[in-house]
């Protein structure tokens, strides 16, 4: 098995993003679209695909530190806010985008939630063989 910290991210995520819109649980509601990703965006994301791209991202997220909270990933997704004169200023990432997608990879059964030692959501052993397998498939050695 090869280990996800080793391979390119860009073409990793994207080669993770085609494979989970494959699976039936992961669909972008109506609003996704619609609605800012955070307060420091001015306008709402114009990629079609931006859902599954932000699962592959929470994916990768949840391989590399193991237990994450919708908190700490809001903190990730973040951005500085474009305040005119003013400086800039941190702003989280809004947190139902990223509720949403953790609650349909619970369901497609590659995240679980986790209360020790601390909370929050991390990979099952299913999610991990699917990125793992998708890693191998990309090198060419399976």
């Amino acid at each position: 098995m090869t280990d996800i910290r080793t391979a390119n991210p860009q073409t990793y995520n994207k080669n993770l993003a085609a494979a989970l819109a494959e699976k039936s649980e992961i669909k972008a509601p109506e609003f996704a679209l619609l609605v800012k990703t955070s307060a420091a965006n001015r306008r709402p994301t114009e990629d079609p695909e931006f859902w599954t791209h932000r699962a592959a991202s929470i994916l990768r997220q949840l391989y590399i530190h193991q237990i994450v909270g919708v908190n700490r990933l809001r903190t990730r997704y973040g951005s500085k806010k474009n305040r005119g004169g003013k400086p800039e200023q941190f702003r989280k990432s809004g947190g139902n985008i990223i509720r949403k997608l953790l609650q349909q990879l619970e369901a497609a059964g590659l995240v679980e939630k986790t209360k020790t030692p601390k909370a929050g959501r991390k990979l099952t052993e299913e999610g991990k063989e699917f990125m793992e397998k998708i890693a191998d498939t990309k090198r060419g050695t399976k």
